[in-house]
């Protein structure tokens, strides 16, 4: 039995591990799915808030975002414990701990892991905030902002929900029948909430909307590089909804395991054919960041609920979504918000209709109780964000000038560009 243990053990340590790498590797999609999208003078700075962000997320996350999460009474609680310990005294406290809770009594596997685990998905939501900013955001009130969404921000909603801790002491969510698999709210709408809070402060690009209400489209530079961070976040989803199974070791959570890759893949490409019918259906036309951004939206319209939906179900939740993002993009662009990537749209819109397909399959979850997790996610994230954005404002301001904004912010907050050889004969 003690075997068995530790096999289970190292397997579901090593799964989390994986799955950690396979969502890291999102960080590769979002930074190539946005250059691609953005015009070439603005390819080095988004290329260099990506990187950054990525490493703010994972410090800021170490230093205090994991104990405001998840508790325990000290920065880095939960992750000195598995290094601090000797081989055989950590052996025998999982041993004692598994048999007690009975063999198949819950996960177990390496604080370590688990704070890996943990920190790649709060780097998934601020790389969501990157692409809607984009093209007039100075690179470092971008980053002052990350600072304050991966430590404080994104942890706090997310003690509420995956923690079950009390929303400031007034409900408990899980009571109200709140359920969220792996993150369509807690991560993918909470950082459209914070991009939709900047984005309103920021304003649009130059030129993208006349006085007369038309609007201009702007092409992205390089729709190859957008299509390859597509497929890479496509890939990476494996490991961001597979991993939240916590567990590998034993037959049902195996078979979980499997039926979440599979739900999660049919999503996606119900959510790629719905949005690329309904772009002929709308343009005329396909259209291909239509497409893309429907493949990203089924993947994220499943993420609240992979396990319990059959593989149909789950196409047609994925489908729900791409027609869905189509909509919202459009609906924004009437309304004059400029998201240059589709972000709040693609993770914010339909973010919330992964949750609300829960109970649809899940009936250990209610549409109150989802209605009210969204509330409370939207609203938080929303508010403390448009306070942080408002004072970065006030202090150091948030945009770049007009003439910056024209030669490219490349130039102006990196002093270099991507691609030199086409400016420079």
């Amino acid at each position: 039995m003690d075997q068995i243990l530790e096999l289970q053990y190292a397997l579901d340590t090593f799964y989390f591990l994986m799955c950690g790498a396979l969502v890291m590797w999102m960080a590769a999609g979002f930074s190539m799915l946005e250059a691609g999208l953005v015009r070439s003078k603005n390819t080095a700075e988004i290329l260099t808030k990506n990187v950054a962000l990525f490493a703010v997320s994972c410090i800021m996350y170490l230093v205090y975002g994991y104990e405001i999460m998840y508790g325990g009474g000290a920065m880095l609680s939960g992750i000195e414990l598995d290094g601090a310990a000797t081989a055989d005294a950590l052996t025998a406290t999982v041993l004692a701990e598994s048999k007690e809770a009975g063999f198949d009594g819950g996960s177990v596997y390496s604080n370590a892991s688990d704070f890996f685990f943990q920190v790649v998905f709060v780097a998934t939501a601020m790389s969501i905030v990157s692409g809607a900013v984009a093209e007039r955001m100075k690179l470092w009130a971008f980053l002052a902002f990350a600072v304050v969404m991966t430590g404080v921000i994104y942890p706090m909603e997310g003690s509420w929900t995956w923690n079950g801790a009390d929303v400031f002491g007034m409900y408990n969510l899980g009571d109200l029948g709140f359920s969220d698999f792996a993150g369509s709210g807690i991560v993918h709408m909470a950082g459209a909430a914070a991009a939709l809070a900047g984005v309103l402060l920021l304003g649009a690009r130059k030129g993208k909307y006349g006085a007369n209400g038309e609007i201009h489209p702007i092409p992205g530079a390089n729709l190859p590089l957008a299509t390859l961070g597509t497929f890479i976040l496509w890939m990476g989803w494996f490991g961001f909804n597979g991993g939240s199974v916590l567990k590998l070791g034993d037959i049902a959570s195996a078979n979980s395991v499997a039926m979440v890759f599979l739900n999660t893949n049919a999503a996606a490409a119900g959510g790629a054919m719905a949005s690329l019918i309904m772009a002929r259906i709308m343009f005329g036309k396909a259209d291909l960041t239509m497409l893309l951004n429907g493949a990203l939206a089924g993947l994220v319209a499943i993420t609240a609920e992979p396990s319990t939906p059959t593989a149909l179900q789950a196409t047609l939740f994925g489908a729900a979504g791409g027609v869905l993002v189509v909509l919202s993009i459009v609906t924004l662009d009437r309304l004059k918000i400029d998201d240059p990537v589709g972000a709040i749209s693609v993770h914010g819109t339909c973010g919330l209709l992964g949750l609300l397909l829960v109970p649809l399959t899940n009936d250990g979850s209610s549409f109150s109780g989802q209605l009210i997790g969204a509330a409370t996610i939207f609203v938080w994230v929303f508010v403390a964000s448009l306070v942080v954005w408002g004072v970065l404002k006030a202090v150091m301001g948030i945009r770049v000038s007009a003439e910056e904004e024209y030669e490219g912010v490349d130039l102006s907050e990196c002093g270099m560009e991507a691609y030199p050889e086409f400016t420079n004969k």
